[in-house]
């Protein structure tokens, strides 16, 4: 229904998606500190008549739109779980339970069984953080260049890690585990360190967060899988690796889905289609 779009208005981002004249879906992005630029993607499209709206700025969209058109508000732990569900289906993934971390600007997790859902917890440890420490230690704020830049770094001298406190004997669990965030960095205190290092290794601080606190989520509720999702993991493959190697060294499964970004968005879009079927 090319009539229907969701939109999950985010802190730091709004995601929009709708369905395109090829009749795929298709997504679209903008700052969530300007809601003037969402108002008038809208305008543009005039054949847009309902939305489907999720998110934590909801309100304050709400008061840029001021629109006639039917819009529907939708709790966005409902919304992005629905948008969850609608991508493993697509991307073949057949889970009976796993847990969901939803990466915005801070942290969300969940649990999910069945047809059953519920949150179990979250940090306020995320993009914003990443984005934050990263203005902070270097000076850079744009996401897209922090991932560029992070992906050619090395936290070698930055990190401590547990092969570096057991030199010369071998360590009893793997000497590539981070034992301790920034913790070289007071023991080679004239050392001066590259802006791409010091934002991979903000970036290993939050996926190493993150993924440790899903992890011990998946131990209590002995789930194999952990579905990793949220924008700020969209083009930053960086951060899935990370990720990616420390939950597979803890012996559980990480799922990346794509477009994973706009799982909110999707939702919203999904609850307005279903609704306009129901009543049409």
């Amino acid at each position: 229904m090319q009539n229907v779009i969701g939109i999950d208005a985010g802190g730091t981002l709004t995601k929009v998606a709708y369905i395109n004249d090829q009749n795929e879906m298709a997504f679209k992005i903008f700052p969530s500190n300007d809601f003037a630029q969402v108002k008038h993607w809208i305008e543009q499209h005039a054949h847009i008549q309902e939305i489907g709206l999720t998110g934590g700025r909801t309100k304050q969209l709400l008061e840029v739109l001021n629109t006639m058109k039917s819009i529907q508000y939708l709790v966005e732990f409902e919304a992005t779980i629905k948008g969850v569900r609608y991508l493993l289906k697509k991307e073949g993934h057949q889970l009976k339970r796993g847990i969901i971390t939803n990466i915005g600007t801070g942290t969300s997790i969940h649990y999910m069984e069945d047809t059953e859902h519920f949150r179990v917890g979250g940090t306020g440890i995320g993009g914003g953080t990443l984005t934050g420490l990263s203005t902070i230690m270097t000076g850079i704020s744009d996401f897209n260049e922090i991932t560029k830049k992070a992906h050619d770094g090395s936290r070698e001298s930055i990190d401590l890690f547990v092969k570096d406190i057991f030199q010369g004997m071998e360590p009893p669990i793997s000497g590539h585990l981070t034992a301790s965030n920034f913790g070289n960095v007071s023991i080679l205190k004239d050392k001066k360190h590259k802006d791409q290092d010091l934002l991979a290794t903000i970036q290993g601080l939050v996926g190493e967060v993150i993924s440790t606190l899903s992890i011990q989520f998946a131990e209590e509720r002995k789930s194999e899988s952990i579905i990793y999702i949220g924008s700020t993991l969209m083009n930053n493959e960086h951060l899935k690796k990370v990720i990616g190697n420390y939950t597979i060294l803890k012996k559980h499964h990480p799922i990346f889905l794509t477009n994973s970004g706009f799982a909110g968005a999707i939702g919203a879009l999904l609850f307005k289609v279903e609704q306009s079927k129901q009543t049409s």
